[in-house]
């Protein structure tokens, strides 16, 4: 692959972004600093630091692309991560179908017809009924997806509410689309091993994004095995966030 370069505040953090975009822990890549950076006089005349990274074992011409797991942050979203208020309305406008197929589609086919978009709808209800699977096919489904999947989470949340309405007993929704949730929950498997690998480096705790309650859990399964960290959940919804620590160890 060619050299791709990444730059970021310290040294650590562009090693660690360039491992989040490449789908790879840091063992995997070689990387030349490009510049080193400088914090500047107080802060006037600061730079980023800036690394030109390769991936180990690769062919020259072969092409590495960042994970489609992340969304660029310019994409379109006119469902916003406050969707649930603003679509609301849609909500109580749906027949009274008792099939929670029918409904989670017709309320589905109303919000793609506001948003002028051409979407495929397969919705399968599990044998005992307690999880309705839907996955969305059509053109552009990034905008479906939205910033860090926030989007396809807000309509997810909807269906569920609109499903749940009528029902005797609680019903879990899914909705994906291009396999984003396993593409996403490959990303944050990799981020959470390299923000343990940097905390162990750097013996200074690190606090993530926030994420949604799925993503959190994610995190915490992922480096619950490993004895050298621990995590934690901080703050309040939405901004409730994953801390990683150093796990200290007991003197003899």
């Amino acid at each position: 692959m060619e050299p791709i370069s990444f730059s970021a505040k310290t040294l650590d953090d562009a090693i660690t972004k360039a491992c989040i975009e490449l789908g790879v822990t840091s063992e995997a890549i070689d990387y030349t600093v490009v510049d080193a950076g400088s914090k500047g006089l107080l802060g006037i005349g600061a730079r980023p630091c800036v690394i030109s990274v390769r991936l180990k074992g690769e062919e020259p011409e072969a092409e590495v692309r960042p994970s489609k797991a992340s969304t660029p942050a310019a994409a379109p979203a006119p469902v916003a991560p406050t969707a649930p208020a603003a679509l609301k309305a849609q909500v109580t406008d749906l027949s009274h179908s008792q099939d929670p197929r029918e409904q989670a589609m017709e309320f589905l086919s109303s919000i793609f017809e506001g948003m002028s978009m051409n979407v495929d709808i397969d919705a399968q209800l599990s044998d005992n009924g307690s999880e309705l699977s839907i996955v969305l096919s059509g053109d552009d489904m990034g905008v479906l997806i939205g910033k860090r999947g926030q989007t396809l989470d807000a309509i997810q949340y909807l269906t569920g509410q609109v499903v749940n309405k009528h029902s005797e007993s609680y019903i879990r929704v899914k909705i994906d689309t291009e396999n984003y949730r396993e593409r996403r929950k490959e990303t944050l498997e990799t981020l959470a091993k390299n923000i343990a690998h940097k905390v162990k480096r750097t013996r200074r705790p690190v606090a993530l994004e926030p994420m949604n309650p799925y993503e959190r859990r994610i995190i915490h399964s992922v480096l619950q095995s490993d004895k050298d960290v621990f995590t934690r959940s901080e703050g309040e919804e939405p901004y409730r966030h994953v801390v990683v620590c150093l796990q200290k160890r007991k003197k003899n």
